[in-house]
């Protein structure tokens, strides 16, 4: 019988070995636990600390031997109960660890709990944690190490012994690092079916597909997720409409319009049919243009409008409200009617705007009183120089078009007068070679998809005004602008302007809108002199498109058309087709991002209708890369705009080639974008005012090859001399406008 003093100085023995493991002095614990082996080899435990000391100190092989000398001359009994008692001693060691993150020790153990017991699937999972918190997981461990298989392998009954927490938790980390990997997805889905309440898990696996989708641009994956989702919720419209959003993204437009639909019948609120109704639209654009059945849903939604314009709007979903600022969007590719299109987008952004004003009060301080600090601040400056703070607001600092040309303005921009500061409204830095430019090229950059969070820190960085490049192709941007972070705001480049109240100006030029236009705008107007955009040029790769490769002869004419499905309108290709009719021996060249099915039905019957042989319409696919693309519009010997939604950068790149074009001048801003390139290069050929102008500019180029060479001729030397081309003399412009709104504010 060991005596009570006896078993006092073990205890001691044991806590002074243990206080050697926490202050990680493991050479001494080495040494401590083999003098005391040395002095009591018959006392097992101290084989089992030294093992673990040895495998602190990351030396593994012998932590194993240690532990099988320890077990040496033992019979099976034994052997169980010694190892039961090493892994306790392990699980305890790991947890400690835990607590004060230290995690490459938590994986040490963690490791060797999982070579002594690979079924212990809570083990399994905390070691997951540990890799990812090391950062060193690549997804593969979780079928390697038999997670799946053994999450796979739970039955109703056995599940008391899994710890649902930890799979929650460590699902909840393995969607924030790596939620792309197949095996992730599978864990998952077996997860839950598995959970008592996969309710919260719900929530989780939709914010994840939607940051799949619209921050790491993979729309496939963030389908499978929302699918995920519906198993457990499968009328969850919230859930529907994204995952119609996403199937768009991903190119999937039938799967993408049926699900849209299905949120059409199970809803009876009127802005949720107003926001699907949209959706359809969208999916329906995106696939193949403006066709008869989109023509019908569009009809639909102004009904639906014009409904809700006049119900009790104050009981919306308050979740709805940025959905809703964009939910007007394919306007301006249906019909050129900016007299009502600009009154229903006013509306509806009047409308969201005060709603996003009431959510906010939660999030944000006062932003006006703050502005009227700044007038008084400039009023009196502390130095007779003062420097404009310039803050630009886009998703689009990447390989995108408002990219590619706004570029320009950042290049050129006076660093002496002028401190410009990007917010970037996607989740983070996602390393792109033009977003690296733009880092470059600001004083400051900052990240957040959370409307409120920008727009706090854009009033905390006292921006002086704030320029919004993506109107409402994007709904976080308009929910920022709508809060008034900045005491001068305006809308530029992306799209036509979004109506927002909070948005002082709509920066334009003389040509892109008609004089008549601030009638039906609630932004004022701000005309710049000559042109609202110029680039200083494009970057050209190596062509890819030959004619023999596609079965076009040498000495044909070939017309050219490079627009996604949005910009197919029935009307306008069937003026194309009269244009190929009329010119022998000419063919269509048709790109674009589209169903390729469906696009090739749509011009083939349009083809067939018109008299014009099938064999003339060739479709190629998309290019690689941009550079590629403008390469490849050398092949072209006209292009031939689309209307009422005319090409924009589209044009710019046709124009910098050399290639004529043909475009229809409508009344809306998109109808008008290709005019005012036009005329800023130099070239009026082409410019048609009605149907009848656009079908003879078209017969007319294709008939006559000494005026396009004359065309192509003066485009290519008016890279020179033309305000299209001059990026610095359009920055200076700009600069004085912003200095001239500025102005304007302190007058007030």
């Amino acid at each position: 019988m060991v005596s009570d003093r006896a078993l006092g100085d073990f205890e001691e023995l044991q806590r002074r070995g243990y206080q050697y493991l926490l202050e990680k002095q493991y050479k001494q614990a080495i040494n401590f636990y083999e003098t005391l082996i040395n002095d009591r080899p018959e006392i097992h435990s101290n084989y089992w600390y030294l093992g673990l000391s040895l495998l602190l100190a990351e030396q593994v092989s012998e932590a194993h031997t240690t532990w099988l000398v320890g077990m040496m001359e033992a019979d099976a009994a034994q052997i169980e109960k010694w190892t039961q008692e090493i892994l306790e001693i392990l699980e305890f060691e790991a947890r400690q660890r835990e607590e004060t993150k230290e995690y490459r020790a938590v994986w040490l153990i963690r490791q060797q709990i999982r070579e002594i017991n690979p079924n212990d699937l809570n083990n399994l999972l905390a070691l997951v944690q540990a890799t990812l918190e090391q950062e060193q997981l690549t997804g593969d461990e979780l079928e390697e190490w038999g997670v799946i298989d053994l999450t796979k392998a739970i039955s109703i009954d056995d599940l008391s012994e899994l710890n649902t927490n930890l799979l929650t938790d460590t699902l909840n980390k393995l969607l924030e690092y790596i939620p792309s990997h197949p095996a992730v997805f599978q864990l998952a889905e077996i997860s839950l079916s598995l959970l008592p309440n996969p309710n919260p898990l719900v929530q989780v696996l939709f914010t994840t597909s939607l940051d799949l989708a619209y921050t790491q641009h993979r729309p496939d994956i963030a389908i499978k997720f929302a699918e995920l989702c519906l198993i457990v919720d499968r009328s969850n419209l919230e859930i529907l409409r994204a995952l119609a959003a996403f199937c768009e993204k991903a190119g999937r437009y039938v799967q993408g319009i049926q699900t849209a639909q299905l949120c059409f019948e199970l809803t009876d609120r009127l802005a949720d049919k107003v926001f699907v109704t949209y959706l359809v639209i969208k999916c329906l654009m995106s696939a193949g243009g403006a066709n008869p059945e989109t023509l019908s849903f569009f009809e639909k939604q102004q009904d639906l409008l014009r409904e809700w314009f006049n119900s009790n709007q104050e009981n919306m979903n308050s979740s709805l409200t940025l959905e809703l600022v964009n939910s007007f969007y394919f306007a301006p590719y249906i019909q050129d009617n900016p007299k009502i299109n600009r009154v229903i987008q006013n509306k509806i952004s009047d409308f969201c705007q005060k709603r996003i004003l009431i959510d906010s009060q939660n999030h944000s301080t006062n932003f006006q009183e703050k502005h009227l600090q700044r007038k008084f601040y400039y009023n009196n400056p502390p130095q007779s120089k003062k420097v404009l703070k310039i803050g630009y607001l886009s998703a689009c600092f990447k390989e995108h078009s408002v990219g590619w040309l706004a570029r320009w303005l950042f290049h050129h921009h006076d660093r002496q007068r002028f401190y410009i500061v990007g917010y970037f409204t996607n989740k983070d830095y996602q390393n792109t070679p033009l977003e690296k430019w733009y880092l470059n090229h600001v004083a400051e950059a900052h990240y957040t998809i959370d409307k409120f969070k920008m727009a706090e820190q854009i009033a905390k960085d006292k921006i002086d005004i704030l320029v919004d490049l993506d109107s409402i192709t994007l709904d976080i941007s308009c929910g920022i602008m709508a809060q008034k972070p900045a005491p001068v705001q305006a809308t530029w480049l992306g799209w036509d302007a979004s109506g927002i109240p909070a948005i002082d100006y709509f920066i334009a030029d003389p040509y892109v809108l008609p004089e008549s236009a601030q009638d039906y705008y609630s932004e004022t107007i701000w005309r710049l002199p000559q042109t609202y955009i110029a680039v200083d040029g494009f970057e050209i790769g190596v062509p890819t498109l030959r004619r023999d490769l596609l079965g076009v002869p040498n000495d044909a004419v070939i017309y050219y058309s490079a627009q996604r499905g949005y910009k197919r309108h029935p009307h306008t290709a069937r003026l194309q087709m009269k244009i190929l009719k009329e010119v022998p021996n000419s063919y269509f060249l048709i790109k674009g991002l589209a169903d390729p099915q469906l696009i090739k039905t749509f011009f083939i019957q349009l083809a067939e209708e018109e008299g014009v042989s099938c064999d003339r319409l060739v479709f190629v696919p998309r290019d690689s890369a941009e550079a590629i693309h403008r390469a490849n519009l050398g092949i072209a010997d006209v292009v031939l705009d689309t209307y009422p939604y005319n090409g924009a950068t589209t044009t710019l790149e046709t124009l910098w080639m050399g290639v004529p074009l043909v475009t229809r001048v409508g009344e809306q801003f998109a109808a008008r974008n290709s005019y005012t390139m036009m005329v800023n290069a130099g070239i009026t050929e082409g410019i048609a005012w009605n149907d009848e102008e656009y079908v003879e500019w078209g017969v007319r180029l294709g008939k006559d090859p000494a005026l396009r060479k004359d065309i192509s001729w003066r485009l290519l030397r008016s890279r020179q001399t033309a305000p299209l081309w001059n990026a610095e003399k359009f920055t200076r412009n700009m600069e004085q406008a912003y200095e001239q709104m500025w102005d304007i504010f302190l007058q007030k």
